[in-house]
């Protein structure tokens, strides 16, 4: 479990010198972000299933998170996923099945809580790899949980992200731009949801 500290605490450090995060190089795409769609519930638990099948007792917890799990919530029409394994360092073991699934690795951060993701084509998922003691999955979490609570938030979180989409679209940027553009918006989003959930004042 990660601590408190871990959990309110936002880290932005860069691999390490000579490293790269990837597996698969991002390229610029148009960023389409779009109505909600009740159906991506659906989705999720479509996807849920062919991992648990594909890992079995490996799975220690599959999470909906990101836009498409808050109900009423524009987003890119893309399902993300949260996956604890173990060790996700130990990719012979979970990678291989997932692979024969149809998913890609294309990102590998081993200095950031061993974060790895898969991609999905159809229907089109990322699947975010963390280990037991990654604070991330618990930001995501308390995050959703928010929003699906919060109408406010979740129409000033809804502008920003048709906003960014707009500029970075525009700008030609991959969606790693985009998402930077959100970041302010998502920060103070996020204090509000930490102080909702009951966490002590960072100090």
């Amino acid at each position: 479990m990660p601590s408190m500290r871990d959990i309110l605490t936002f880290s932005n450090d860069g691999p390490p010198e000579g490293a790269t995060p990837w597996v698969v190089e991002p390229r610029p795409v148009p960023i389409d972000v779009v109505d909600p769609d009740p159906r991506w519930p659906e989705t999720f638990d479509k996807v849920a299933g062919r991992v648990r099948s594909a890992l079995g007792a490996r799975v220690l917890a599959l999470e909906h998170v990101g836009s498409t799990a808050v109900p009423g919530l524009p987003a890119k029409p893309i399902v993300d996923i949260d996956l604890i394994v173990a060790d996700p360092s130990d990719e012979a073991g979970w990678v291989p099945p997932l692979e024969r699934e149809g998913f890609v690795l294309t990102v590998r951060e081993p200095w950031w809580h061993e974060h790895r993701v898969m991609k999905l084509a159809d229907p089109a998922t990322n699947l975010h790899i963390f280990s037991p003691a990654a604070p991330e999955p618990w930001k995501h979490r308390i995050f959703r949980d928010h929003l699906r609570r919060d109408e406010r938030d979740r129409e000033l979180y809804a502008s920003a992200k048709r906003e960014a989409a707009s500029a970075s679209t525009s700008a030609g940027e991959t969606v790693m731009a985009y998402n930077a553009r959100k970041e302010r918006v998502i920060r103070e989003i996020y204090e509000r949801a930490f102080r909702a959930a009951g966490f002590a004042e960072r100090a």
